[in-house]
C-alpha cells in the first residue's frame, strides 16, 4: 500500500470515527464517549495529513505549541459562565481558518480551474461572515456591547444588497482573471461587513439559535475549504459541522415557536410589547420568602421541579443545586431537573452545568415531559431562570414572547423563584410569574441562598 491510499484510508476511518462519534453526543448518556471518539478521529485525520511530502513542519511545530499552548491555558481558566462566548470566539477563529486558507490557495494556484476558484470564494465569504458575526455575538455575550438588537431603517434592504453583492463579486472572481486579486479583496472586506450587520439586530433571547447557526456556518466553510485543497476529510467533517448545526438551529427555533427568518430579522426585543408584560410596569406585588420558611415548604413536599437558568451559570450554584437535590431525595421527594433547550446563552448550556455538577442524567426531563403533570408537582425551583418560564408566552398575545413553549412552573401548588431582583431576564421582557399567588421569591445570589436551604436540612 502506497502512502496516499495510507492517507486515504486514514481518513476514511477518521470520517466514521467523526459519524459514529457525532451520533453518540445526542445522548446525554453517551455524549462524553461520542466526544472522544471524535477526537480519536480528529487526531487520526492530523496525523494521516502530517505524511503529505511537501510540507514546512517547522511551521506546523510552531503553530501547535503556540495554539496548544493559548487552547491549554484559556480551557484552564475559562469559567463555566463564560462558555458561551468562548464557543462564539472558537466559531468565528473557525471561519478565519478557513478564510485564510482560501485566501493563500488563491495565491498560490492564481490560474486554478473555475470549480476551485468558486470553492475558495466560497470558503471566503462563508469564512468571513462567521468571524465577525461571532466576534460580535461574542461582545454580546460577554457583555461588552449591548445585547439588544441595533437596528437601522433599511437594514434589511443593506443586508439585501450586500449579499447580491458578495454573490457579484463571486461571479466576478470565478470568470474574470485580470480583476480575481481585486474582486476577492472586496469580498474579504464584504463578508467582514455583512457578519457584523447580519448579528447586531439579533437581540440576547436569540444567542443560543445564534451560536448554533455561526456553528454551522464554520463547518460549511471548512467544507469549502476541504474543497479548495482537496481534502476529504475536512469535507466531511464540514459537512457534518454544517449539517448537525443547522439541525440544531432548527430545534432551537422550534422550541421558541419561531421561523429562523423570524429570528434573523425580526430585531426581537427592539420593540417594547403593547401588553402588560412588556410593558415595564410591576403588575402586582411579590411575595419575598425568607430561607427558612423555603425550608418548611420544601421538606413538606413530595415532588419538586428544579429549573436551571443563567443565572445559575453566574451564580456558579449548580454543584449546591445538585446538592441540594440529594437532600430532598433523601427526604422522600422526587426531584427532576427540568431543562429548556434555550436557557442559557448557548445550546445545552444548562445540560453542561448540571453534567459537571454530577447530576444523573436520568433525572434531567425536558418541557414536554413535565408540562402535563405540573398541576400535580408540589413545588417548582426556579433558579436563575427567566424567559423560559415567563407565563406571558402564553398568556398575553402582545408579548414578544407569545408563542414560545414554556416550563409551566406557575402552575405547580407553589412556585419559588431564586433571583437576585425583579428585573427582566435577557429578552428584556417583564415576568409576570413573580406577582403571581402561588409564588414566592427568594432574594439573594442563588449560590447563596440554596446553601442556606442545603444547610437548613442539614440541621434539621
Amino acid at each position: 500500500m502506497n502512502l496516499d491510499n495510507l492517507i486515504n484510508l486514514s481518513y476514511i476511518i477518521a470520517s466514521v470515527l467523526f459519524i459514529y462519534g457525532l451520533k453518540m453526543l445526542g445522548s446525554a448518556a453517551t455524549a462524553k464517549r461520542g466526544n472522544l471518539i471524535s477526537a480519536v478521529g480528529m487526531l487520526v485525520a492530523i496525523v494521516a495529513t502530517l505524511f503529505y511530502r511537501g510540507m514546512s513542519y517547522q511551521w506546523i511545530i510552531a503553530g501547535l505549541v503556540v495554539g496548544g499552548t493559548i487552547g491549554a491555558i484559556a480551557a484552564q481558566r475559562i469559567k463555566m459562565t463564560a462558555m458561551p462566548e468562548m464557543v462564539a470566539l472558537l466559531n468565528g477563529f473557525g471561519g478565519i481558518a478557513s478564510l485564510l486558507v482560501g485566501w493563500a490557495e488563491f495565491y498560490n494556484r492564481p490560474t486554478s480551474p473555475t470549480f476551485t476558484l468558486v470553492a475558495i470564494s466560497l470558503a471566503v465569504l462563508i469564512g468571513g461572515i462567521t468571524f465577525s458575526g461571532s466576534l460580535i455575538a461574542y461582545a454580546k455575550l460577554a457583555e461588552r456591547m449591548d445585547g439588544k438588537p441595533h437596528l437601522f431603517r433599511g437594514q434589511q434592504i443593506v443586508n439585501s444588497a450586500l449579499v447580491l453583492g458578495a454573490l457579484a463579486l463571486v461571479a466576478v472572481f470565478a470568470h474574470s482573471g485580470d480583476l480575481a486579486a481585486a474582486a476577492l479583496i472586496a469580498l474579504i472586506v464584504l463578508s467582514l461587513v455583512l457578519g457584523v450587520l447580519a448579528v447586531i439586530p439579533i437581540g440576547g433571547a436569540d444567542m443560543p439559535v445564534v451560536i448554533a447557526l455561526l456553528n454551522s456556518y464554520s463547518g460549511l466553510a471548512a467544507c469549502a475549504a476541504g474543497f479548495v485543497i482537496l481534502n476529504n476529510v475536512l469535507i466531511v467533517a464540514g459537512a457534518l459541522v454544517g449539517a448537525s448545526g443547522l439541525i440544531l438551529t432548527s430545534i432551537m427555533c422550534k422550541a421558541m415557536n419561531r421561523s429562523l427568518s423570524n429570528v434573523l430579522f425580526s430585531g426581537f426585543g427592539a420593540v417594547t410589547a403593547t401588553g402588560a408584560a412588556g410593558s415595564g410596569e410591576q403588575q402586582g406585588e411579590a411575595n419575598p420568602l425568607s430561607v427558612q420558611d423555603a425550608y418548611y415548604i420544601l421538606e413538606a413536599a413530595r415532588s419538586v421541579i428544579i429549573v436551571p437558568g443563567y443565572g445559575m451559570a453566574v451564580a456558579q450554584a449548580q454543584h449546591v443545586v445538585r446538592e441540594l437535590g440529594e437532600l430532598l431525595e433523601a427526604n422522600g421527594a422526587e426531584v427532576k431537573y427540568a431543562i429548556h433547550p434555550v436557557a442559557g446563552r448557548m445550546p445545552g448550556h444548562m445540560n453542561v452545568l448540571l453534567a459537571e455538577a454530577n447530576v444523573p442524567y436520568e433525572q434531567l426531563v425536558v418541557p414536554e415531559d413535565v408540562n402535563p403533570v405540573m398541576t400535580t408537582v408540589d413545588v417548582a425551583i426556579v433558579i436563575g431562570a427567566n424567559d423560559v418560564v415567563n407565563p406571558a408566552a402564553r398568556e398575553d398575545q402582545g408579548s414578544p414572547l407569545w408563542g414560545m413553549p414554556i416550563i409551566n412552573v406557575d402552575l405547580a401548588r407553589t412556585c419559588i423563584v431564586s433571583k437576585r431582583s425583579l428585573n427582566p431576564g435577557f429578552a428584556g421582557v417583564e415576568n409576570p410569574l413573580f406577582f403571581k399567588e402561588n409564588t414566592r421569591m427568594l432574594f439573594g445570589d442563588a449560590k447563596k441562598s440554596i446553601q442556606a436551604l442545603v444547610s437548613e436540612f442539614k440541621d434539621a
